[in-house]
């Protein structure tokens, strides 16, 4: 594996993990906020009102001053990290076969941004409807990507050998999530 050995590198790639860490903390909370924002509706008049109007624009806020500019950060030194020295792409990189994975989790990374991207638009103009529930499991895709990403990173060249046991892993893991989302949701009921 060939990683060009200077520090512009290793800059690329501390910016791209802090963007990341900024990215998926913003995606992390806006959906926390859409939960918050659908569950005003259970709230009586003016309250619930008032707390939509506020979390509209806590929403706004978030996504252009946090999630929208650190997701661009993130892409660009990521893009960077794949072109060496010379200005040409880093082609041994999209030669192995854990980074064509992880490039689908990001393309999936990038429609869940484009559905949080409409969900924001609908609340802007009111016409936001789903459950809390579905907004819950629809926040853990955000965590079943960044945790398939950082896995297939980190074990690199080892994934191909390890595939069926991450994958079982994996599988194990979204069920979990799954579990316990409807765990702290039925006891939320009660």
């Amino acid at each position: 594996m060939h990683i060009p050995d200077i520090p512009s590198y290793y800059a690329l790639k501390a910016i791209h993990i802090i963007f990341m860490v900024s990215y998926f903390a913003g995606i992390f909370y806006l959906i926390r906020i859409f939960v918050y924002y659908i569950d005003t509706k259970e709230k009586p008049e003016p309250e619930g009102e008032i707390l939509r109007k506020q979390y509209t624009y806590m929403i706004s806020r978030l996504w252009d001053i946090i999630t929208v500019p650190a997701g661009i950060i993130m892409a660009v030194t990521g893009i960077l990290m794949m072109i060496n020295t010379r200005g040409d792409i880093s082609f041994y990189i999209l030669r192995e076969p854990w980074f064509h994975i992880k490039l689908v989790f990001v393309i999936g990374l990038g429609l869940y941004h484009y559905w949080s991207w409409r969900c924001i638009k609908k609340i802007i103009k009111g016409e936001f409807h789903t459950t809390s529930v579905r907004l819950r499991m629809m926040n853990e895709v955000a965590t079943i990507i960044l945790f398939a990403v950082v896995f297939m990173v980190v074990f690199k060249g080892f994934f191909m050998g390890m595939w069926l046991s991450l994958l079982i892993s994996f599988i194990v893991l979204v069920f979990v999530i799954m579990l316990v989302v409807k765990f702290v949701n039925r006891r939320k009921k009660k």
